[in-house]
């Protein structure tokens, strides 16, 4: 049985019943059952306002998110035999779903396991835990991953921001082997090392692995500008499918070092030069040179991280897609990403055609993409569905050539 009950406010179902796994501590009844005091982690069941269990989670109450549903049963425990069923079922999508062991294995509430992220590169293992219940069950998981899949090397990279809302301190540390300063993995056909233990995030972005593919159907021949390119997911894949050259700008000395090996690894090392800068320095810098290309890839971090960046947020994205459209030669390609999860779609397409206009270009999207499918997603959650790719198209405006009049005759 589980440790605690709570029960909710009049109403304060509704979402839950859709399928939304997350519980506010607003919609708790605090009188009948008291988060505090309760610990960190521990798992209940939760009630609806008249009583009837619409589920088991693990709890927090010190986060706004204070309760994440792992089961819609009541008084189940997320144990040693539910977590092993719910790996089980994701690495089957994954084996199903990719030819070889690189990819996104866990992805959080898409694969029942709120607050946990499991990246794959092999026989490597990338483990982020950013939610207490997690944490309370991180030796567990590590031990069925080792039963499963038996890797050589398991990390667990607890450095994201996100532990601090959970109240949860911030680490990193091999728990399985020895970890390389480099280690292979492969997407889309090219080959790439990433820096697991120094580099952002979990080292690897898998998100975008659908989106880069597409550049093989674009860049045979094209000069190609990578901004915020960190090891090269996208400009050594632009190099591989036949870009004539490549260039890659990003703020950080490590994340270039390895661009430059990876392009190594790919023999397309002719073809790719890089600029350590802050993108937007590098972008006044290559106007005042005078330089132009064929495609210009923007794929920023998360500018807007919460509702109050907002504002500040979207005249980034503004600032950098103008003057990215203000590289691009008379007839060229802008592919805009964003991962904040607060600028919708429809926002970005904005900010594009904006920026088209104030450079006086016509705009065609030519396409749209999102997330790989090794980020499943659950209906019931839109926050889970945060990363865009538009491709567009941007061409000069014709010139208006005004008619002159001819003579009036008087008759």
């Amino acid at each position: 049985m589980t440790e605690a009950t709570l029960r909710l406010k009049k109403n304060g179902e509704r979402r839950i019943r859709r399928g939304h796994p997350w519980v506010y501590s607003n919609e708790i009844d605090t009188d009948k059952t008291p988060l505090k005091g309760l610990e960190a982690g521990i798992q209940a069941t939760i009630e609806a306002y008249d009583g009837k269990p619409l589920g088991s989670a693990c709890i927090n109450p010190g986060a706004l998110i204070c309760a994440r549903l792992y089961s819609r049963s009541g008084g189940t425990l997320l144990d040693l035999k539910l977590i092993e069923r719910l790996l089980k079922k994701a690495i089957y999508l994954r084996e199903k779903l990719f030819p070889a062991p690189y990819y996104r294995l866990v992805y959080g509430d898409g694969d029942g396991l709120s607050g946990l992220v499991v990246d794959r590169y092999g026989d490597v293992l990338v483990v982020q835990i950013s939610t207490a219940g997690m944490e309370k069950l991180k030796q567990p998981i590590i031990d069925i991953l080792q039963k499963l899949l038996s890797p050589k090397t398991i990390l667990l990279k607890n450095d994201s921001g996100q532990r601090a809302l959970e109240g949860l301190e911030k680490y990193s540390e091999v728990v399985v082997g020895k970890l390389d300063e480099l280690t292979p993995l492969e997407e889309n056909g090219v080959r790439f090392l990433a820096p697991l233990s120094k580099g952002q995030k979990t080292g690897w972005f898998y998100d975008h692995r659908f989106n880069r593919a597409q550049l093989s159907r674009y860049v045979k021949g094209m000069r190609v500008l990578d901004l915020y390119s960190y090891v090269g997911g996208w400009g050594i894949q632009a190099a591989a499918f036949g870009a004539s050259e490549v260039v890659m700008v990003d703020s950080s000395p490590l994340a270039l070092e390895v661009a430059g090996e990876n392009a190594r690894l790919n023999e397309v090392q002719g073809s790719c030069k890089t600029i350590h800068a802050e993108v937007l320095e590098a972008l006044k810098q290559l106007r005042a040179d005078g330089e132009k290309f064929d495609m210009v890839i923007l794929d920023p971090p998360a500018l807007i991280k919460r509702k109050k960046d907002q504002r500040r947020g979207e005249e980034h994205y503004h600032n950098l897609n103008q003057q990215a459209v203000q590289l691009l030669n008379p007839n060229g390609f802008l592919v805009s990403g964003s991962c904040s999860m607060n600028l919708s779609e429809e926002r970005l397409v904005d900010i594009l055609g904006t920026a088209a206009h104030r450079n006086q270009r016509n705009i065609q999207i030519v396409e749209k993409g999102g997330l790989g499918a090794d980020h499943p997603l659950n209906p019931a959650i839109p926050e889970m569905d945060y990363l865009k790719a538009v491709f567009c198209f941007m061409t000069k405006n014709p010139v208006q050539h005004r008619t002159e009049q001819s003579p009036k005759v008087d008759s």
